[in-house]
Formats: structure tokens, sequence, C-alpha cells
């Protein structure tokens, strides 16, 4: 089986509601043409609104959506119901609780395996920061730190690397900085509307729901901290799905 995952920078029905393509994307991975996608809220705490939305959104494609919300789980046996899924949509949050909540209830073990054995894993923001070995993460109070993933990819990872606040970078200079001083390993960031999509570990195609987002590779240099723009592929040019 071909394990795969689709890390969005930001994007999605959560942050792009009137432009779907980033979700077509995803649900095209998968070989079935009603491919059974399940929502995980985690990091939102299982916000109710945030779950609607997402049957809002995916009750218009070709799909069976479902959610897994640890705060009233579906059944006692989550490994029946997440590894009998096709793909496995992570929203955003604080990285910290999901982690935390899913290591308690072995979602990270059954996660694991669901990528193994083929089910494809996608998600944004603190969705997007989960599968890698570490990356930074917001989730105290606004401040940014490194964190550590479930390790399925290597290296680090910044979301929402064009996020900005009073005309200002957030997350670029603290994700720069924090490479460049060795805190966290070389990596990739992504831009909000940006999607690196991983066949293994390996790094297969980078695709955008827009013409001005882009990715970036980052790493530590003797001579200092390189940022390589990575161009990706503009979903926009495809007929939709």
């Amino acid at each position: 089986m071909t394990s795969q995952i689709i890390a969005m920078g930001g994007g999605g029905f959560s942050m792009e509601p009137d432009n779907s393509l980033l979700d077509q994307y995803i649900l095209a991975q998968s070989v079935l043409n009603q491919p059974k996608i399940c929502f995980l809220p985690t990091a939102s705490g299982d916000a109710e609104a945030y779950v609607k939305r997402f049957y809002e959104a995916f009750d218009q494609h070709c799909c069976i959506p479902s959610h897994l919300s640890l705060s009233s789980p579906p059944c006692r046996n989550l490994d029946d119901f997440v590894l009998d899924k096709d793909i496995i949509y992570v929203g955003g949050g604080s990285t910290k609780t999901l982690l935390a909540l899913w290591k308690e209830r072995g979602l990270d073990q059954i996660l694991t395996t669901a990528w193994k054995q083929g089910i494809v894993l996608a998600g944004l923001s603190a969705g997007s920061l989960c599968w890698y070995e570490e990356g930074i993460t917001d989730s105290d109070q606004g401040s940014y730190s490194s964190i550590r993933g479930l390790g399925l990819l290597p290296g680090s990872h910044s979301p929402h690397y064009d996020d900005m606040d009073s005309g200002e970078y957030t997350y670029k200079p603290a994700y720069r900085k924090l490479v460049e001083e060795g805190e966290l390993k070389q990596g990739v960031a992504a831009d909000n509307g940006t999607a690196l999509h991983y066949i293994g570990t390996d790094l297969y195609k980078v695709v955008s729901s827009r013409r001005n987002a882009f990715a970036y590779q980052v790493s530590r240099t003797e001579d200092g901290l390189l940022e390589k723009r990575l161009e990706p592929h503009f979903l926009g040019n495809e007929k939709k799905i």
C-alpha cells in the first residue's frame, strides 16, 4: 500500500470556504469514486461549529463524510472506526492539545497504522504540523516554540508561513530563527493555500489553491540560513472534480 500525507500550511474548507481546490485534491488521491473521509477536530476541542462546517463542505462532494470527536467517540474500538476510512482529515487548533489527547487515547499509534496501510492522511495547521518530526507552534498563547510531532515525516515544518499581523510576518521569522539556532531541524514551510503531498516520506508534489502561495525549504548552512522557494502546481489550471 502507498503511504500518503497531504500537509496544508492553511486552506481547505475552514480557511477558504469559497475555494475547494485543496479539498478536492485530497479527495482525488483516493482510488475510490466515493471515499470515506473522516474529520478529526481534536485540536479545536471538538468544536461543534467546526464539525458542522466540515459536513456542509464535504456533503457537496462525492464522498462519505464522518467525524471522530474524542470527547464523545462513536464507539469504544477506535481502531476499527479509523482503519475503515479512506481519508483522515485533521483540523487546526492547538497542536499540543491534539498530540496529548491522541497519545492518551492511543490514536497516535492508530494513525501510524492507517498511514502504513495506505489510508490518506491530510490536514491543515495543527493537522499539518502533527505528521512531522518537529515544528513550530503558537499553542502557548501566541508565543512561538518548537514541538515534537508524530515523526511520520522527516525534518521540521511551519504552517501559515505567510501569516501576517499588523503588516509583519508572524510564523516566518520565528521558524527561521529556530532553524538557524539549531533548535529545529531543516524542513519545509508552507503558505496558506499551499499543500505538501508526500508519498512515503518523500515530497512528491507541492500544490496550491491560489497563484501567490508557495512552499519553502529552510535549512542552516555554514554561510547562514538558506531559504529556497518551491514552485507549486496551481490547481486552478485543472478542471473541477
